[in-house]
């Protein structure tokens, strides 16, 4: 997260509205496209959008910059409140597995570069997985399919899921280590 960046949520919790509508001016654009990307729905990625942007400033979802990029952290926020939006609305729609984002003004060459380095990362450890684990991976993070769902469509127990599931975020996590050029612990 840049120094604005920071600077601009931290007076947004303070209550500055001037800092909210300067994040939200930074990141409309991109958190647009990724819904578009995920739902091919306008109406649905503007719904988000606002749903968003009422989380952040009624403080009901909290930026701790000790975990990771305020960029990365929205578009999560952004993912997850599409597939709450999409549940409700009992709409199943199929979600595309590349998440990269059409590059666009007002993002910086450095972010668009280290957004496109990071999919090609996460694709290239994708590729290391079985082909049962790349599919649960699949229907879990990009088609938002709950856990059960899943079972029922891979025809496996719950259990069996989840332990997959999490056996491949282990591998996804030892894949991504070895790339950053980091020790796994994994």
């Amino acid at each position: 997260m840049s120094n604005r960046d920071l600077e601009y949520y931290q007076k947004m919790m303070n209550g500055d509205k001037q800092s909210l509508e300067a994040i939200y001016d930074k990141y409309e654009k991109l958190l647009y496209s990724f819904v578009i990307k995920l739902s091919s729905d306008h109406s649905l990625a503007e719904e988000v959008l606002q749903e968003v942007f009422i989380k952040l400033w009624t403080q009901k979802a909290q930026y701790d910059e000790t975990k990771g990029k305020f960029s990365s952290w929205i578009v999560t926020i952004t993912r997850y409140t599409a597939i709450d939006l999409i549940r409700a609305r009992k709409e199943s729609v199929s979600l595309e597995e590349e998440t990269d984002v059409p590059e666009e003004k007002g993002d910086s060459v450095e972010d668009l570069v280290e957004w496109k380095e990071k999919s090609t990362d996460v694709r290239r450890a994708l590729s290391q997985l079985s082909d049962e684990q790349r599919r649960i991976v699949d229907l879990f993070y990009f088609k938002g399919c709950s856990q059960s769902k899943i079972a029922e469509e891979c025809n496996l127990p719950l259990g069996t899921v989840k332990g997959r599931l999490r056996l491949a975020l282990k591998h996804l996590k030892k894949h991504l280590s070895i790339q950053e050029g980091g020790i796994s612990d994994a």
